[in-house]
């Protein structure tokens, strides 16, 4: 799943690091989160977006992601 979040940490000027410590995970799940290799919880989805003042859809590209 794609995601804007390394563009909006670029924007805020954060690291991997510090947008983890932010939203209580770790530097490795952001990190897989913004190469497609791991897919965010709901609530984890939820914090960072919260984070950014943003929606959950406006961080992340649901496009893909087939209807059932």
């Amino acid at each position: 799943m794609k995601t804007k979040i390394k563009e909006l940490r670029k924007q805020h000027k954060l690291s991997q690091a510090e947008l983890a410590d932010a939203v209580g995970t770790t530097r490795q799940t952001i990190t897989s989160i913004e190469v497609g290799k791991y897919t965010a919880s709901l609530v984890l989805a939820y914090k960072i977006a919260k984070y950014f003042n943003m929606t959950i859809e406006e961080v992340f590209d649901f496009s893909e992601v087939e209807d059932e």
